[in-house]
Parts: C-alpha cells; structure tokens; sequence
C-alpha cells in the first residue's frame, strides 16, 4: 500500500494531469421509486450527482459520457431464466425486489433503467477490452441477482450478462472479478458457476456462508482502513492474471452506512481504488458502483471516478451537485420566457375574475414567474420528466392569490385521464432575520396514484405519498427567490421530516431551536427519517427525560451558503440528551 499513493502521482504526471475517462451515463439511471431514499438511505440521484460533478466541474468532457443502450431482452437471458424475466414485467414482483410497493411505481420505467443500466456496463466492457482502459459506468454491480432469481435491489445481474455478451462475440480470455461491496456476490457466484475462465474475488462485512467458487474475505464488523486495505492486498496478491476485470467499488464500505458493517473513511474508500487500479493497470477494467445508503455514497464514487482521472487523493469539493446543477440551467434561462405567457384565451377563472366574482389572481408568481414560464422552468430544472416517469402528464400550473401571499399549483393527469393536484406552494415576501426572504407558507408534494404500504407507511401530515423531489422543488425555490432580489427561502416545517432533507442548508432562527435540532440528529437521526418522524408524532421521543414535542419554528434555507454559526447554538446543543421510549 505505501507504493499506491506514489504510483497515482507518477500516473497524473505523465498524463499531464488529468487521464481521460470513458463514463456511461444516462439520467434515467435515477430510478423512480420515491421510496428508496427515505426507505432505504439509497440516494437515487446518485449517478446524477457524480455525472453532474464531474462535467460541470470540468473534470470529464461531454464527448467522454456515453448514453447507453437498453440490453436486449435476448442478452438477459443468455444468464437469466425466462421465468424470472417475465416476472420482471409484473410491478408486484419487481416491487418485491426493491422491497416497496407495486402502486409506487411504473415497473415499465423502472426496467427501462435497469436495462439501460446494463447496456451500459455490456458497453463499457467492450470498450475496457478494445482500448485495455479502465471504463466506469455510473450504475451498475447488481450482485445480488441469480440466474433464476432476484433480490437485494437487484433484478438482474449485469457482470453476468457482460460476460455472457463477450463470450457469445467470441471472447474466450481470463476474466476476473473483484466484489468490493460490503456485501458478497451471491448471485455473481451462481450466474457465472460455469465459466472456468472466470476467477471471482470478494472483501466484505458480511457472512452469508460459503460461496463456492468465490475467494471470499469476510471482515469483521467496523473494520476500518488500515485492516481493509491489508486484506484487500492479500486479495489481490492471489488475483489471476486475467485480460478484462469487473471491480465492484461498493460505496456501502464506509461508516455510517446502514446497510454495510464495514467502518471505511472516503479517504480509505479513495485508497481501496487506487491499489486496485495499480494491480489492473495496462489491461481493460469496468468500474460499477454497487451500493451506497449513505448521503456520502456519491462522493465514494465520485472518488472512484477520480482515482480512475489520476486525481490521486484529491478532495472532492464540499458543493451540493443539485445546486450546481441547477445553477447551470439558471443562467441559461431566459428571464424573458420565465415571464412570457403564450395563453391569450380566457378561461372559466379569468371571465370569473373580469366579473368581479374572484379575486383577481397575480399574472406573475413574486412579479417575476407566469404559469407557461414556470412549466418551461419545471421542464428545463427536470421535473416534468421525473413526474411523467411516475405515470402523469398533461401538465398545467395555476396562479391564485391566497390568504397569505401567493398560491402556485402544478396539476397532472393520470392514465386514466383524471386531473390531480400534485404539488401546492403558498409564498410570500417577507423580512426574517433582518433579511428579505420568500417564505412559504404551505408546501405539499403528492402522488395520488400511489398508495400506503408497508414498505412505505403514512407519515403525519400527509394524505397520499409524495413525488421524492422535495430536495429539487426546495432547490428550484431558492432559484425562485434569487431570481427576485430575496436572500433566502423560509418556512415553518410542521414535522421532522420535511425539517431534516434541508438541514445541511437550512437553520432555525432561534438559536436554541436550531441547538434541539442538532441534539435530535445527534442522539436519534440513525433511526432515519420516517422512523423517528413517527416516533415524535407518537409521543416516543424524551428531551432530558420529559416527553418531546415537535416544535414547528421558522427555519430559514440561504441562498449563499448558511449565515455564520451562531455560538449561541453550541452551547444550546450541550444542554439536551434525547432518548426513546417504547411507549407515549
């Protein structure tokens, strides 16, 4: 290991500082399933992040990132049973898979991503074997899937189906697997059972029982860099020579994960593909993500990629790619087409308004946004496309006055042709903090056309589920409120679970709330976010020993960046200890 860092360096020097990186990716790889964030820790935008990152950034060119195309059904099953791809087709079985519910959903989609997920691992180790580079594809390492099953997230497995792919073009070479999940390769092992030329390695946290034809290693619960990185040269050290090598560089490897046992720092992840990278180097190498239940997994990969770049141990910048993302698309948006409207007909509400028999509704959202301009917005920010992925279309926004300022509602129909409202949003120009600021007032994402279940149980407040994209709509808010000359966007989170996705950016104006709020992370946030929400709302939740309550005070998400840390906050912070009870 002392060689590895050395090594990288050299690399980066001959390459001129920054090695080319052949990168498959396509924004369908986000898989819509709302659930999985919240449910699972696993953060479907991941592939968009690192995607996002990386050619923003300007660390990967345009013309390096490749769309691929969905596998043929005919290439599955090369490795799969035509039982398990038919069930695939059916959502309550491909609901099993991803442990959630059939109405969630559009199962097409879903194995629309799947597959296109597996076109690109298939083309990017046709690549790795043509030029002997290494090649990443942004999602992928389904190592869970069997030839006649599926499971662990994993409907199908696409190392398998890769290799079947090559073998059927005429490759016959040595080929080698590296798993390096926190989980083994269960499924790999049996898809690729009968290929001798196939050497399969494995380095993680849990103990399934033996795998035959695996050269397992199976750490201890916890282990941290220095015990990973040794036995992960022992590993390679018993590695056959091989021409083309799949590495599962798992992003569930560090602390904190919840699904992995495993106690990696990103810096020991960085290390952990670095000295695979020096043992492969000078033949083909697909890189796959695998998994990651973390809001740090992006950076794991992200890592990855820039281990692949010569970037060595190269920090990955603190920058939220959402917001940079979104900054891009905001300043290529015309303020004049944000404020045109094309509609010039008057409909039922406009010939009510001319009467004088309703209030008349503002032309412009904050005298800046009208409905076409923010159906181009939502189209232009990816909205429109994540919400017709869940099955509606026909998308209208209106604008009306409300008690309290303005109400936006963007409305959808589903593919029985009925209308729904699928987001609401109140706001209102305000001074908080001595700053000016859009405060909202009300703000509800739904998706009528899923249900309740088990794998996604009612939270309090809510009346159907929603859409997953509240970390976008927060965002597309703050571009709202800089676009009008405002310093922030406030609001008033009536429960835990609409406080925490923002609380990296967002604080509570009152230092002492902002202080309960971090004590609450602290002591109970592994419990996640659904479950601890519950709990408040049960009454479960003690603060110094005495039952807690949610307290619903303003919160205020700033546009650059929080405002310097009010140490009053700190202090606040020591003061509470919060436990759980099993009873009120």
């Amino acid at each position: 290991m002392r060689n590895v860092i050395r090594w990288a360096r050299r690399a980066r020097r001959t390459l001129g500082g920054s090695a080319g990186l052949d990168l498959w990716y396509d924004p369908g790889y986000r898989l819509p399933i709302p659930s999985l964030g919240p449910r699972h820790g696993l953060e479907p935008r991941r592939a968009d992040f690192v995607a996002w990152f990386l050619t923003l950034e300007g660390f990967v060119h345009t013309e390096d990132v490749h769309t691929p195309q969905p596998v043929r059904y005919g290439d599955l099953a090369r490795v799969h049973t035509e039982e398990l791809l038919t069930s695939l087709t059916d959502g309550r079985r491909l609901a099993e898979v991803f442990h959630t519910d059939p109405a969630e959903f559009q199962s097409d989609e879903v194995m629309q991503a799947i597959r296109r997920a597996v076109g690109g691992t298939v083309e990017a180790a046709r690549q790795a074997l043509a030029s002997r580079s290494a090649c990443l594809n942004l999602l992928g390492g389904f190592h869970h899937a069997f030839p006649e099953k599926a499971g662990g997230l994993c409907p199908v497995n696409d190392i398998a189906v890769a290799v079947a792919v090559l073998r059927a073009e005429g490759f016959s070479g040595p080929i080698s697997v590296i798993d390096l999940d926190a989980h083994p390769p269960d499924g790999t092992t049996a898809c690729l059972a009968g290929d001798e030329r196939v050497w399969i390695g494995s380095l993680s946290g849990s103990d399934w029982g033996p795998l035959v034809g695996c050269d397992e290693t199976v750490l201890p619960p916890g282990t941290g860099d220095g015990a990973y990185l040794a036995a992960l040269d022992a590993l390679l050290a018993r590695m056959p020579s091989s021409e083309l090598i799949f590495i599962i560089a798992g992003g569930d490897v560090i602390a904190g994960d919840r699904m992995g046992q495993l106690g990696l720092s990103l810096d020991g992840a960085r290390r952990r593909d670095l000295a695979v990278l020096q043992a492969v180097q000078g033949r083909g190498s697909v890189w796959l993500p695998g998994g990651g239940y973390t809001t740090e997994a992006w950076k794991v990969l992200a890592g990855t990629a820039f281990a692949l770049l010569g970037r060595g141990l190269a920090a990955i910048p603190n920058r939220d790619p959402l917001d940079l993302r979104f900054e891009r698309i905001a300043s290529h948006l015309d303020p004049q087409t944000l404020g045109s409207d094309e509609e010039d007909w008057l409909g039922s509400a406009e010939i009510e308004e001319e009467l004088g028999i309703r209030q008349r509704a503002p032309s412009r959202l904050l005298g800046t946004y009208t409905r076409e301009g923010l159906l181009h917005a939502l189209d232009a920010y990816g909205i429109l496309s994540h919400l017709a992925r869940l099955g509606y279309r026909a998308f209208r926004v209106e604008i009306e006055a409300a008690a309290l300022g303005e109400r936006v509602r963007v409305l959808g129909s589903d593919a029985g042709s009925q209308e729904h409202v699928l987001g609401e949003v109140v706001v209102e120009r305000k001074t908080l903090a001595k700053r000016p600021i859009v405060f909202v007032h009300w703000l509800t994402l739904r998706h009528p056309a899923s249900t309740f279940g088990r794998a996604r149980p009612q939270l309090p407040g809510q009346e159907v589920p929603g859409l997953g994209i509240s970390v976008e709509v927060v965002e597309l808010l703050s571009r709202a409120a800089a676009r009008t000359d405002a310093h922030g966007v406030g609001f008033r989170p009536s429960y835990f679970h609409t406080a925490w996705p923002t609380s990296e950016r967002s604080s509570f104006v009152d230092p002492g709330r902002q202080g309960r709020m971090e004590a609450l992370v602290r002591d109970l946030g592994h419990l996640g976010r659904y479950d601890l929400s519950v709990a408040l709302q049960q009454g479960r939740v003690r603060l110094n020993g005495e039952p807690y309550a949610w307290e619903p005070e303003p919160m205020v998400y700033w546009l650059k960046g929080k405002s310097a840390r009010d140490p009053r906050v700190d202090k606040e912070l020591e003061k509470y200890r919060f436990t759980l009870s099993e009873e009120p």
